[in-house]
């Protein structure tokens, strides 16, 4: 159980810096407030709390970003970022009219797409979400390639599967985009990422790849989101003392399975008793970060593994001292690290 709410404040001050600790506080109590116990959702205050930014054709920092419409009938859009004008060879490295960029031809030099999916337990936060708005502006710059930010509908109002239907309408979508192709043989060089519940939704929509035989570059999971009815060490050990109580996670896996599921429904709980088994499935490359202060580490862990044991290739990078979130701010070395870490990925699977 989750001890004083003292205590556990205090563990987190130790464990973080301040501006961490303030981010994510904030975010923790904004997301108390909107949380109903009848699992309901103040999807207005939500909106009216949520920091955004628009996008920006004027290239900040040498990233420039635009928001565009790929399924009218749902509203479906990416955020999509490129790196700006700065000598560099190749389509990646040009800032062009939105409109000439759309429906430019294929480069003749590679780069990566990377397929972003924001975090918020399925019931948070959008593509335009400042702080997801600057982890992919330094994605941009990490993989001098192209970031699309999915803004897949929301829990609970769209529970499972939505959000994985609108990730597989966006992997659809990119794969089919002539501007997005590069290299030898004009290729999609695509790889799915994302945090929390973004991390979920890019394991479950490269298994749609996998069984549909389009291929993935590899999958960059930051602290996804898990989970199963018998609850781990790590979640009992941890529960309340680093921002995350189970008492949120239950109620955000009650928000988006179907209503009559248990935490053992696949979408949850992918390898669990009600889960699919990967072997003999062309499943994509892993990269998969892992915080030791997530009280849902052992769930990442136990996914990497079961990876692993169905034949798969994974490369996992686990923090022993990390919170939820430290990839949000570069004021650790555990950020610096994971983002060398994640360039090299890109780099060794494009």
């Amino acid at each position: 159980m989750a001890g004083s709410d003292e205590v556990n404040r205090n563990e987190c001050k130790t464990a973080v810096p301040i501006h961490t600790w303030v981010l994510i506080s904030n975010f923790k109590l904004a997301y108390n407030m909107l949380r109903r116990a009848d699992g309901t959702f103040d999807r207005d205050l939500a909106e009216y709390l949520d920091r955004r930014v628009p996008p920006d054709a004027r290239a900040q920092e040498g990233v420039s970003s635009f928001d565009h419409v790929i399924d009218p009938s749902v509203g479906l859009e990416v955020r999509i970022y490129r790196a700006a004008a700065n000598n560099a060879a190749g389509a990646a490295a040009v800032t062009l009219p939105i409109l000439d960029f759309l429906t430019g031809a294929p480069s003749p030099d590679p780069f990566p797409v990377i397929l972003f999916f924001h975090g918020g337990s399925f019931a948070h936060s959008s593509s335009s979400t400042a702080i997801y708005d600057n982890l992919c502006r330094r994605f941009v710059k990490l993989s001098k390639g192209v970031v699309l930010s999915v803004n897949y509908r929301r829990a609970p109002e769209h529970r499972y599967p939505c959000a994985y239907d609108d990730g597989w309408t966006a992997l659809k979508w990119a794969m089919s985009q002539p501007f997005l192709r590069s290299g030898a043989g004009a290729q999609p060089r695509v790889f799915l990422s994302g945090d929390s519940s973004g991390g979920n939704i890019a394991h479950h929509v490269a298994v749609r790849a996998a069984d549909a035989g389009i291929r993935i570059c590899g999958n960059i999971l930051l602290n996804a989101m898990f989970g199963g009815a018998e609850r781990t060490d790590s979640e009992r050990r941890l529960d309340g003392k680093y921002f995350v109580t189970l008492q949120d996670r239950d109620w955000y896996w009650k928000a988006y399975l179907p209503e009559d599921a248990d935490r053992d429904h696949p979408a949850c709980n992918p390898f669990g008793p009600n889960g699919r088994r990967l072997r003999g499935l062309p499943f994509t490359k892993s990269l998969i970060i892992v915080s030791g202060l997530d009280l849902t580490c052992d769930r990442q862990l136990a996914y990497a593994e079961g990876l692993r044991e169905d034949g798969h290739h994974v490369k996992l990078v686990y923090r022993e001292k990390a919170t939820v979130g430290f990839y949000l701010l570069p004021n650790t070395d555990h950020y610096h690290e994971v983002m060398e870490e994640i360039s090299d990925f890109l780099r060794a699977n494009l």
